[in-house]
């Protein structure tokens, strides 16, 4: 199968802009494509992993993937799918930020000689002379066709500030630089960039007289018209350290029954044949193929021995046991796996003294940040959502102590049915 197929079948393709064309492209030659990263925060989330999946996979077809930071369209912010103008970062914030999403990338894609690229359009953006831009590229550009793209419509009721209305040109500019200094054919991105994306086609064609070619995603939603990556707690992060591993895996694990299927193909490398038969499972086999799922995009994410730390985390919290499933890749569990204990669940100390006499269970889980707030914590209890050592917790100040703890010195608590926090005494 050529990598359109793959991308195809696995749900990755919303527009092209010319299916046959860029099929053909695609099977006769090795093809540079990109896609845009932006550089607002220290780390890329759930939400931006269909285009690097599709960009992984790109390279596993022998394609030359170009990740680039938008370090200088940050300066600016891009208005597509916004009501509001973006925040708008320093130079120094978005160098940080870049070179820490180089970093999550490296876990889906080769950064090494000859194989993807790590851009940033700041080396080039900011070097532009102002009065050029506007006469050699600037020219080519319809005020009524800008008007009339979605992105910029959307925000005219609200406000579309001058430096925002720039935003497809600069992304315009960034294609035409692409193909001009590497070579790239292809762009990729979210269907919501599909008016930027036409519009760097159509700069190229007018100046080199060249085609190029454009593929958009679409717009991940749960089956129930959930945002993909928000949760209760926030955003789903890919950096371990402001979504751990155990929280990540969770997440997948909470997949709605109806996107396991749809998930796996697009978030896992598991071959299309296994993943087909999750159409017929139910029940504990269905729950199985979800910790599949956590599993394999947990290890894409954070690496095999924190899958297999949370994995083995999860099963003990749970009694679910993947690896029975049949399609749980076996030889991905190390013989170590058994020596890995809760040490993935998140965890807060107390000193055996503090727990002498006992403290509130509302005040514990407030502490322990199951909880928000104590008011949070007295009515999770009063609806009998909290638990500890899988014990119903009755009243809101039943008190938790010492004689909670087990023989390793660990108290487990426990909101609703998925969420622990292991109280460790010290």
């Amino acid at each position: 199968m050529s990598v359109y197929d793959v991308l195809l079948e696995r749900g990755f393709i919303e527009q092209v802009t010319g299916e046959t064309e860029i099929r053909e492209l695609l099977e006769r030659e090795p093809v540079t494509c990109y896609i845009g990263f932006d550089p607002t925060a220290a780390s890329l989330h759930i939400g931006s992993l269909v285009p690097i999946m599709a960009l992984a996979h790109m390279q596993r077809h022998h394609h030359r993937p170009i990740a680039l930071v938008g370090g200088g369209t940050g300066l600016i912010g891009d208005p597509s799918g916004k009501t509001e103008m973006r925040q708008i970062l320093t130079r120094e914030q978005i160098d940080i930020n870049a070179a820490c999403l180089k970093k999550q990338l490296s876990r889906y894609l080769d950064f090494s000689e000859g194989g993807s690229l790590l851009l940033n359009n700041a080396d080039w953006l900011t070097r532009l002379n102002y009065i050029e831009f506007l006469r050699d590229i600037g020219r080519h550009f319809s005020v009524n066709r800008m008007l009339a793209a979605e992105s910029y419509r959307i925000r005219l009721d609200k406000g579309l500030n001058f430096i925002e209305f720039n935003y497809m040109l600069l992304q315009a500019y960034d294609f035409l630089y692409l193909f001009q200094q590497y070579g790239c054919l292809l762009q990729m991105g979210g269907n919501d960039q599909w008016g930027n994306m036409v519009a760097g086609i159509d700069l190229i064609r007018r100046i080199e007289e060249k085609t190029a070619y454009g593929i958009t995603f679409p717009l991940m939603t749960t089956s129930q018209g959930h945002k993909m990556g928000k949760t209760e707690r926030g955003t789903v992060w890919l950096d371990s350290q402001l979504t751990s591993p155990y929280e990540y895996y969770q997440y997948w694990m909470n997949t709605e029954d109806a996107d396991v299927g749809r998930f796996l193909a697009l978030f896992t490398f598991l071959p299309m044949e296994e993943i087909s038969a999750v159409k017929s499972l139910t029940d504990s086999r269905l729950n199985r193929a979800k910790a599949v799922l956590a599993f394999e995009a947990t290890k894409i994410a954070h690496g095999e021995d924190a899958a297999v730390a949370v994995w083995k985390a999860s099963s003990d919290a749970f009694g679910l046991k993947p690896v029975e499933s049949g399609m749980f890749p076996s030889s991905a569990i190390p013989r170590s796996a058994e020596e890995l204990g809760t040490a993935a669940i998140p965890s807060i100390e107390k000193s055996r003294k503090s727990l002498a006499a006992g403290i509130p269970a509302f005040e514990l889980f407030q502490e322990a940040g199951l909880c928000s707030s104590r008011g949070e914590a007295r009515r999770l209890i009063a609806q009998g959502g909290a638990y500890v050592n899988d014990r119903q917790i009755v009243a809101f100040d039943e008190k938790i102590g010492l004689p909670d703890a087990d023989e390793k010195g660990e108290i487990r608590l426990r909101k609703g049915k998925k969420r622990y926090v292991i109280l460790l005494l010290k």
